[in-house]
């Protein structure tokens, strides 16, 4: 119970630093929020202070001292009101965004569990199979995969599988002609669209979970208590997976919570290639789109999201290693 209070103490103060932190460094930076707008007004004409003014109080610019302004945005923060976007104008920012991770947490979230599982679980059956073809195979084939990066697999598979086969769809989420909702017929036409961007990420990814997951092994099962239990005639597997694996996923399960934390990210490169509707799609266009607001609540959201995945790994080590909870 200490040890669980301890990491939610730890969570809570980093939870503050990182909402702190994403108040200031907007604030840090030269000019105004509302320069964007008034530098494309300016292109027409001078601009005045009245029309400034009145693209400030549009936009929603805050004002008044900086002690106030974090109050103010402590309040935004929890109930969840990040004003409205300046590239989706007069889009509200919370609105734009439970549009888009729907679509980033199936995506890229199903996609990040079944890369780990997997990788995993091949990481584990090459290092217990190790100087064997069931060792090669997984390990070549792993390094050989993660040395593509993101962009240039999903190019290939759009080019090959998209505009030259067309078995797959090129861009969006969903048809035109298909109306979004709990249906059957939306649900199938939105795996569709989804298969390119799950592949691309898919086996971009694996390779990394395979070999670690492999040295990782490798390691542990040269230690005294993995040749012990062999040597008291334990059942191979029971060695591999109760044994061995159990210390040896421990590394993985870092990479894993830092993974899972940037799930709601999304997939920047990818989203933009596939022209999915994701938080990665959509924090794209904010940068170009130099909109303050989505961009701040994007990177709170972010860094939330990666803080709750770092205590759940925390909580998983203290259960896996009871040495941690020490």
């Amino acid at each position: 119970m200490r040890y669980m209070l301890q990491r939610a103490g730890w969570f809570l103060l980093t939870l503050w630093a990182a909402i702190t932190l994403n108040f200031l460094l907007p604030r840090m930076m030269p000019g105004s929020p509302a320069d964007a707008a008034l530098a494309k007004l300016a292109q027409n004409g001078p601009v005045t202070e009245q029309t400034r003014k009145a693209v400030e109080a549009q936009l929603g610019v805050p004002d008044g001292n900086l002690l106030q302004q974090y109050l103010d945005y402590l309040h935004q923060v929890i109930t969840l009101d990040f004003g409205v976007s300046y590239a989706f104008y007069p889009e509200p920012v919370t609105g734009l965004v439970l549009q888009a991770l729907p679509y980033t947490l199936i995506l890229v979230g199903l996609v990040t569990i079944a890369a780990f599982v997997i990788g995993t679980l091949l990481g584990v059956l090459a290092a217990w199979k190790r100087g064997t073809w069931m060792d090669a195979l997984p390990a070549v084939g792993g390094s050989f995969l993660g040395t593509f990066p993101y962009f240039w697999t999903a190019l290939l598979l759009l080019f090959f599988l998209g505009y030259v086969g067309h078995l797959f769809p090129t861009f969006g989420a969903y048809s035109a002609t298909t109306v979004p909702g709990l249906s059957w017929a939306f649900l199938k036409d939105a795996l569709y669209h989804a298969a390119l961007p799950a592949t691309t990420m898919l086996v971009t990814s694996l390779g990394g979970w395979i070999i670690g997951m492999r040295n990782a092994m490798i390691t542990t099962l040269g230690e005294d208590h993995v040749t012990f239990a062999e040597a008291n005639g334990i059942p191979g597997r029971t060695v591999a997976l109760k044994y061995a694996a159990r210390n040896a996923i421990l590394p993985n399960l870092t990479g894993f919570g830092m993974a899972l934390g940037g799930v709601v990210g999304g997939s920047v490169l990818v989203e933009q290639v596939f022209g999915y509707p994701g938080i990665g799609f959509l924090l794209f266009n904010a940068v170009t789109g130099q909109d303050y607001p989505l961009m701040q609540a994007i990177f709170l959201m972010i860094t939330v999201s990666v803080l709750v995945a770092n205590l759940l790994v925390d909580i998983m080590y203290g259960i896996l290693d009871p040495r941690t909870r020490r």
